[in-house]
């Protein structure tokens, strides 16, 4: 046990065995995001609208197949950020989006 190294977990604030948080953070960067399609999505990825899209606050509609270029992933797995030229601070619902 001494040949065992030690690492500070900040998110638990505790000394943790190397091992085990190599193991915590592999969990963890295994998540999947899917588009409506099944396929994978990455931050950078382009997407496209499958259906129109009501804008809350924005008074407009994102027709359906309108690009979104440039996406980036969230916390939710369900949900990702995007930017539009006329609308800042897009979320869109994975649902309603394809990989291009």
């Amino acid at each position: 046990m001494p040949d065992d190294e030690y690492v500070y977990d900040e998110a638990t604030g505790e000394w943790r065995p190397a091992s085990e948080v190599a193991a915590a953070a592999a969990a963890t960067s295994q998540r999947q995001v899917r588009d409506a399609a099944g396929n994978i999505l990455a931050d950078g990825d382009s997407v496209s609208l499958i259906k129109d899209l009501k804008v809350k606050g924005a008074n407009q509609t994102l027709k359906q197949g309108t690009v979104i270029r440039s996406i980036r992933l969230t916390d939710n797995d369900e949900e990702i950020d995007c930017k539009h030229e006329s609308i800042k601070g897009l979320v869109l619902r994975t649902e309603f989006v394809r990989k291009r």
